[in-house]
């Protein structure tokens, strides 16, 4: 028998197969022991296919670090809503955090492990997604410091470090709950968001914090 063909799609549907498959393999085998040939067959296609549009192993491999980073950022980013008090967007933006990457286990591998592990360009890829987010949650938590304390020239960089903490904390449990299976996105964001409020007491005035309702 011949080989079997496969059904003609545009490129860039085609692309995101491959992807899918990459970060599949990538997230569950590592990126050393990845082959092409297994994601070849896992995206349906040939290997000489997935050469022509992705080029080499590392190329793939890069591809895939940005596209889960572009997503997880996003995620994070639309869950917030402006306009709500600093605490309750940090609240959002922990939650979708959390279900992302429980949602999407292989691409958090990706970036918390493989992409870390394996050469500086692809921790690079990793990094600036992670400076984005710690951007952000400076942010929120340097505003929220403002309105407690009714200063707004307070220097966002007495928070920075409390930001970094708090996101390394963030992607850990992340990590274990991924791990233990048994922790929600939203106990997993519950319970970092009362150990952040009140590891900023000095900041926050020791206003207790109390996640919304379900639904909420």
């Amino acid at each position: 028998m011949g080989a079997v063909r496969t059904k003609r799609m545009p490129r860039a549907m085609r692309e995101q197969q491959m992807l899918d498959a990459a970060v599949r393999i990538f997230g569950r085998r590592g990126y050393m022991a990845a082959s092409m040939d297994e994601i070849a067959e896992l995206a349906g296609v040939s290997k000489p296919l997935v050469y022509l549009y992705l080029n080499s192993k590392e190329d793939l491999f890069t591809a895939c670090i940005r596209r889960e980073a572009a997503a997880l950022a996003d995620a994070v980013r639309t869950a917030v809503r402006p306009g709500l008090p600093a605490d309750r967007q940090l609240w959002d933006g922990l939650r979708a955090f959390f279900a992302h990457t429980a949602e999407h286990p292989d691409g958090w591998s990706v970036l918390h492990i493989q992409a870390r592990t394996h050469g500086e360009t692809f921790a690079a890829e990793v990094n600036a997604m992670r400076a984005e987010i710690v951007a952000f949650v400076t942010e929120l938590i340097a505003v929220a410091a403002r309105e407690a304390h009714r200063d707004p020239d307070l220097p966002e960089h007495e928070v920075a470090g409390l930001a970094e903490a708090l996101v390394g904390a963030a992607e850990s449990l992340a990590a274990w709950a991924n791990t233990a299976r048994t922790v929600t996105a939203r106990q997993a964001a519950a319970t970092l968001m009362n150990f952040a409020w009140a590891g900023l007491g000095n900041l926050m005035d020791a206003r207790p914090w109390t996640p919304p309702q379900p639904g909420g």
